[in-house]
C-alpha cells in the first residue's frame, strides 16, 4: 500500500493490486479499479471536494457510483489483516 498527498487535504491511497482511492480531507470520493477504470461518488460533499475530485480525474472517462461502492473499496485498502500474536509464537 502507498499514500501519496497530491494536494493540500488531497490523498490517493493505492493498493498493491492497482486499485486507487482518492480522498478528499478524510472522505473517500473517487478512484481507479486494477482495470484502469475510473470513478467518482454520486454524493455532493462541498465546492472544494468537488473541485478536488475534478482535478484528480482530470477530464478521464469515469462512472458514477454509490459513495457505499467507494467506502467498502477504502475500507478493505486500510483494513489491516487480523492477525493474532499467538499464531505467532
Amino acid at each position: 500500500m502507498k499514500l501519496k498527498r497530491t494536494g493540500y487535504n488531497q490523498t490517493v491511497v493505492s493498493h498493491n493490486n492497482g486499485v486507487e482511492v482518492f480522498f478528499s480531507y478524510d472522505t473517500p470520493v473517487a478512484g481507479r479499479s486494477a482495470n484502469y477504470e475510473y470513478f467518482r461518488t454520486e454524493e455532493y460533499y462541498s465546492k472544494t471536494t468537488t473541485r478536488h475530485v475534478n482535478n484528480y480525474l482530470a477530464g478521464m472517462l469515469h462512472k458514477i457510483v454509490s459513495q457505499e461502492f467507494i467506502d467498502t473499496l477504502a475500507e478493505g485498502i486500510l483494513a489491516p489483516p487480523v492477525v493474532s500474536l499467538a499464531e505467532h509464537n
